[in-house]
């Protein structure tokens, strides 16, 4: 190794990057400057004290020395960053350089900062410790932090560098931070719009308006990156609704002092709103036919012009020809508007592309995911046909993963001219969860649930979540665990295990406990069909209290108030069912989360008595249609039904039937609607002895085998509120029944005394439940023993017309309704008031 270098090595040694940045400058000067002249005694270093003058003399080079040699020797030092101010000047045949070193920054020091951490400042700013001091750089690093704090809404941040000597060259560099007031946005206006309303424009774009919650968001403090990402949501969701002439002229923001915020304004130009005209494809393949490729075109005649449906069609049938073998093939949508009509004729052109295959796929900045989790969001892969369709698919999977902070995929070119490389750039971001949840219905009371779940578990794309639950009626634990990709293939697997224990409410005059598990696989048949399996093994038990056996007359306390029908379970013990079953449904939402248009549709079967001691099919059903009505309303209208039936001879458990309330008609109580037993509250006299009393002074509810129902719901927002409060009003009407209970009404072990309140104990055996004479009849009325009915139950039609309040609060979803019941059985239980909600963070 040559003094030089070694000099070079010893100079990165001592200032860090800077000087190494300095050393490959240096570097490059040796190669042209011979040892001999580096080394030159007519050159003369002055002022150094940590650079070698070798160093400094091997920027000159060998002579003769000119004018313009000399300058450009002169800028070369300057260069380097290593000093503050460079001299040269000649005497007496002499070259004498003077230099000043620039001090070696010691630490670098973030004081005042407490809105932003010192780990993201330490990320923008270039000067570091163990580097020279650059007065340019520092002053650079300083309009970084400013440009930080601007971006965090704090407009009149200060940052004042100072620094401070330690001797020997060294000083610590502080910025002194003063971070001011936030600076948030005052107000988003629209000029233009006409077909939607600001309300609606402002629930597109991510963008907020500062209000009383903003201390619970940062969406509502200037940032032109968001607003540039503003300005393309934008632009698609015009283009989602028809307007395919939509620009946008322009998108300012304005400071206003006085105001205390920006004010954003985005200029539009709407157009006029197209539907699609004739659609057709055309294709120049010889041995496909584009007849033969119309069925996977998602546009349709006089629909309504959506450039989405335009890339799902082009993808579609690019995926189609592929299958039929022709792996090149390029699909180009061509578009010939009619101004008059208002119509776009589309037409696919199917065509053969250039022959380039892909060399290899390369996953570059992956610091914690796996390579193979990327790749598998590939439906191509090394040796295959480039096409741009699927690339662009794969990188859609990518960002809707969650697992990347950024995706992009480019490509470089390969070893021959047909030859590609796939680049795919990500930026991990952290996917663990953990969260705190909290919230209070008319039903469950308080309940609190804290839960631990990670999204890409050990970078391998599982997903595992541990959580428990502890409320005012009931508690838990669950831990799951989901594979999106069994065995190699597009099918998600997963595994359940679970524990719940409710307690007695006002709803119900018993508690039970549930301990189980299931598995799970989730197939997608389409892009909107899902078909999911699952099998569930689990143990039931109801609790009534520990001491009550079967067989315990009917005034113990255990059991006083509480159905026959529910002893005669509790007192069978633990149950345990084992269940196959499948959910298929149909998403067609515009928005999964805030759904204002499309349907959703699922079917549910389950097959009980796979093992286990119950035999029981249960299908249920349900249908909801979002459409959008004037201004930002939307119309949902749902339909629900269920039926569940046992089979094998076995009798259905009475916790196996359907329990309905406010989840089927509004403004009935939890479990209100639907047959219920009798007898606890039948008998005309109730004063006994043994001091009977009915539970709640209300019948018990036994469920049913059938239900249906259905629903009309127009939700508005409140013109005179900001629209991020997340606040609407809903009116609603609903209809349904539940009926025709399928359990036991024959219970020969457990007494029926209350039908005689006068017999003294014990009463002799034609009062039990085992007499013939006691059957189920029509409410009210009494059989030929004289005894009353034990379950009430026909197919009356409940309905009820109400209105609500729901807000999508920075606590959670929270929603109240009133409801006013129209029609209802004798027997059902009313709860015009339900309040529901909670939180997550």
């Amino acid at each position: 190794m040559t003094a030089s270098l070694r000099v070079l090595r010893n100079l990165a040694a001592a200032f860090g990057l800077a000087a190494c940045v300095a050393g490959v400058s240096v570097a490059g000067s040796l190669v042209v400057a011979s040892p001999a002249a580096a080394q030159s005694s007519s050159i003369v270093v002055e002022g150094n004290r940590r650079v070698d003058a070798e160093t400094i003399r091997s920027y000159f080079g060998p002579g003769p020395y000119t004018g313009a040699k000399i300058d450009e020797a002169w800028k070369a030092l300057y260069a380097t960053g290593l000093f503050s101010d460079v001299q040269v000047s000649q005497s007496g045949g002499r070259i004498i350089v003077r230099v000043s070193e620039n001090e070696v920054i010691n630490r670098v020091v973030f004081e005042g900062n407490r809105k932003i951490k010192d780990e993201v400042l330490e990320g923008e700013v270039q000067s570091k410790a163990r580097g020279a001091l650059s007065k340019a750089t520092v002053q650079s690093d300083t309009q970084r932090i400013i440009e930080v704090y601007r971006r965090s809404g704090r407009s009149g941040v200060r940052v004042n560098p100072v620094t401070i000597d330690r001797g020997n060259g060294r000083v610590d560099l502080v910025f002194e931070i003063t971070e001011g007031d936030k600076t948030g946005i005052k107000d988003i206006k629209f000029v233009g719009n006409k077909a939607f309303s600001d309300w609606k424009l402002k629930d597109v774009i991510s963008t907020t308006a500062t209000n009383w919650l903003s201390f619970l968001k940062s969406t509502d403090v200037y940032d032109p990156d968001r607003v540039n990402s503003d300005q393309e949501l934008l632009r698609r969701f015009y283009l989602k609704n028809g307007y395919a002439d939509f620009r946008i002229i322009g998108a300012s923001a304005e400071m206003d002092p006085a105001g205390g915020g920006y004010t954003i304004t985005f200029t539009l130009d709407e157009g006029e709103q197209y539907r699609f005209g004739k659609v057709d494809v055309v294709s120049n393949i010889r041995d496909v036919s584009g007849e033969s490729l119309r069925r996977s075109v998602r546009a349709t005649e006089g629909q309504v012009y959506n450039a989405e449906l335009v890339e799902k069609s082009v993808e579609n049938l690019t995926i189609e020809v592929s299958k039929s073998g022709y792996a090149f093939a390029q699909v180009r949508p061509r578009g010939d508007r009619d101004f008059e009509a208002k119509r776009i004729n589309i037409v696919f052109v199917v065509e053969e592309g250039p022959r380039v295959y892909i060399e290899r796929i390369e996953v570059r900045g992956n610091t914690r995911t796996r390579d193979y989790v990327v790749r598998r969001e590939f439906d191509i892969g090394e040796g295959d046909a480039y096409n741009r369709v699927l690339v662009d698919r794969a990188e859609r999977r990518l960002r809707n993963l969650g697992y990347f902070k950024t995706v992009k995929i480019t490509t470089e070119p390969g070893s021959a001219p047909d030859r590609v490389i796939l680049v795919v750039d990500v930026e991990d971001q952290p996917t663990g969860e953990f969260a705190i949840s909290g919230g209070y219905s008319t039903a469950d009371g308080v309940i609190a649930e804290v839960s631990l779940g990670e999204k890409n578990f050990l970078g391998r794309g599982q997903y595992v979540k541990v959580s428990g639950s502890m409320g005012q009626n009931a508690q838990g634990a669950e831990f799951s665990f989901t594979e999106p990709y069994f065995l190699g293939y597009r099918l998600a697997a997963g595994f359940d295990l679970y524990w719940k224990e409710t307690s007695t409410t006002s709803y119900t005059p018993y508690g039970t406990t549930t301990i189980g598990g299931g598995l799970r696989f989730g197939l997608p048949i389409t892009d909107e069909i899902t078909l999911a399996l699952r099998y569930n093994l689990y143990q039931r038990e109801i609790n009534l209290c520990d001491s009550y056996v079967q067989g315990t007359p009917w005034y113990d306390t255990c059991a006083v108030g509480v159905s026959w029908a529910i002893r005669d379970a509790a007192a069978q013990g633990a149950t345990i069912t084992s269940a196959l079953g499948y959910t298929l449904s149909f998403n067609g939402l515009d928005n999964n989360l805030n759904p204002t248009q499309g349907l959703y549709a699922e079917l549910k079967q389950d097959f009980a008595g796979i093992g286990g001691d119950v035999n029981f099919i249960r299908t249920t059903g349900d249908i909801r249609h979002y459409t959008p009505l004037w201004g930002d309303s939307v119309l949902i209208l749902r339909t629900q039904a269920g039926y569940v039936t046992s089979w094998g001879g076995d009798q259905l458990d009475v916790l196996d039937n359907f329990y309905m309330g406010p989840n089927l008609v509004r403004g009935f109580a939890p479990s209100g609607i639907g047959p219920r037993d009798a007898a606890p509250c039948a008998a005309t006299n109730l004063s006994s002895p043994y001091g009977y009393n009915c539970y709640n002074n209300s019948l018990n509810a036994l469920g049913g085998t059938t239900y249906w129902g259905v629903s009309a719901e127009i939700q508005f927002p409140f013109a005179f509120l900001p629209k991020d409060i997340g606040m609407k009003g809903a009116i609603f009407a609903d209809a349904g029944s539940l009926f025709d209970y399928g359990g036991a009404t024959f219970f020969p072990a457990v007494y029926n005394s209350w039908a005689n309140p006068n017999t003294t104990p014990p009463w002799s055996g034609n009062n039990v439940y085992g007499n013939p004479n006691f059957v189920t009849c029509p409410a009210g009325s009494k059989n030929a023993a004289g005894n009353v009915c034990v379950v009430q139950n026909d197919d009356t039609v409940r309905s009820s017309i109400g209105a609500s309040l729901i807000w999508q609060s920075p606590f959670g979803p929270l929603r109240f309704d009133y409801a006013w019941v129209l029609s209802q059985a004798s027997y059902d239980r009313t709860q015009a008031f339900r309040f529901s909600g909670g939180t997550r963070f």
